[in-house]
């Protein structure tokens, strides 16, 4: 079961602003990059459902995070289909965020008050997931449906809207600057914060320290 509400998992994305996404088969290296995201000021990690397995991985990363990392709120990513978002939400997932939208993975979420973030490709497809009770879309992918220009087109007629891009995101000032500036709630960031080399040396310092400036940049931006 879920440990934080609805309002306080989309609180602490748009609060905070940005999402770490992450997936490794490995549930110390897990348990390690979570640890190292926390103590970098993160609030919310979107843990993927990649790999085979990957919810026993969660499970246990779950009753880590409760015990070392109290305040972070974990959640999963790349689902597709209501029965792994029901499985997920049985093992503790705070949020649940796709690459697709899927209405039936609304009524699981729903009935549980669980936000579902879905990926969206259009002005439609996000109207259609804010029809069915989906407060923060993912535009995905980002770099490729049209780049901060598309979130900053998609606010005008729909201020309303909340937004979480992934794809073509970087931990640098000039890429972060754009995606705030346009009007992001938050951003998703996965290969680009845990690059290969620095999870092999298990620096994870270098990861709390990616984290901190991240944050810091998006911090910076924002009106």
């Amino acid at each position: 079961m879920a440990r934080f509400s609805k309002m306080q998992v989309i609180n602490a994305m748009a609060s905070t602003g940005m999402v770490p996404v992450f997936y490794n088969k490995d549930i110390e290296i897990s348990k390690s990059v979570v640890k190292a995201c926390y103590e970098g000021g993160v609030r919310a990690f979107e843990f993927t459902n990649r790999g085979d397995f990957a919810q026993e991985v969660f499970a246990e990363l779950v009753k880590f995070a409760a015990i070392e990392c109290p305040e972070m709120i974990l959640g999963v990513g790349s689902v597709v289909d209501p029965g792994t978002a029901s499985l997920y939400i049985q093992l503790g997932a705070n949020f649940v965020v796709g690459p697709l939208f899927n209405p039936e993975i609304a009524k699981v979420c729903n009935r549980r008050l669980i936000p579902y973030t879905p990926g969206c490709g259009s002005v439609s497809e996000i109207g259609f997931a804010q029809e069915a009770g989906c407060d923060l879309c993912k535009v995905f992918p980002a770099g490729n449906v049209g780049g901060p220009s598309f979130v900053k087109n998609v606010k005008a007629p729909m201020p309303w809207s909340m937004l979480m891009v992934t794809g073509a995101v970087e931990p640098t000032e000039e890429n972060l600057s754009a995606w705030v500036k346009a009007g992001v709630t938050c951003v998703g960031m996965g290969s680009n914060l845990f690059p290969a080399d620095i999870i092999k040396a298990k620096d994870w310092s270098a990861i709390t320290n990616k984290c901190a400036e991240a944050l810091a940049i998006i911090k910076k931006f924002r009106k």
